[in-house]
């Protein structure tokens, strides 16, 4: 399975996709060249919520100066964690987390149907189990060159990857 993902993904950097926002209006990834991005699929409804979410704003207000985005994708796919539409994992992570990052629409992250961001990210860092998605809050570090630099598992609390971050701020393209 991860040799057909890797060889169905032509895109060569995360800018070159197009997503949608929690209200469905397409967004060009690349108005992040230049900035360092944390990609994680999240869920409103899991054990990890309340620590990741709470970890990840405060990532943002830390580094968001500096050329930092979170890039947070409501999934569903895992014991059915985010069951609302897309504007209610929005106004979720809004309003009891306070996060100020976007918050996409909801997207699958494995299988047939997974994003074609997300068949991206996982080919360019699986795990190694492979490249399928084990859960929520799964995060990948993403340069300024749109290039995966690292993958954390759910148990990786965002904090702990401050350094990777500051690592990758300091990066001259």
């Amino acid at each position: 399975m991860g040799a057909s993902i890797s060889s169905s993904v032509s895109e060569k950097s995360i800018h070159q996709f197009t997503v949608k926002d929690s209200s469905g209006k397409e967004v060009d990834l690349s108005v992040y060249q230049g900035k360092v991005l944390l990609v994680v699929n999240v869920a409103s409804k899991c054990g990890f919520t309340e620590s990741n979410y709470t970890q990840l704003t405060e990532l943002y207000r830390k580094y968001k100066d500096q050329g930092f985005v979170i890039l947070a994708f409501p999934c569903n796919q895992f014991l059915y964690q985010e069951p609302g539409t897309s504007q209610d994992a929005h106004q979720f992570a809004c309003t009891r987390f306070k996060a100020e990052y976007p918050v996409f629409q909801k997207v699958r992250v494995n299988g047939q149907n997974a994003a074609p961001v997300y068949k991206f990210l996982k080919s360019k860092k699986p795990s190694f189990l492979g490249s399928r998605i084990k859960w929520n809050f799964t995060k990948f570090l993403v340069g300024k060159d749109g290039q995966v630099i690292d993958r954390y598992g759910t148990t990786v609390p965002p904090l702990s990857i401050q350094k990777d971050i500051e690592k990758a701020l300091a990066q001259v393209l």
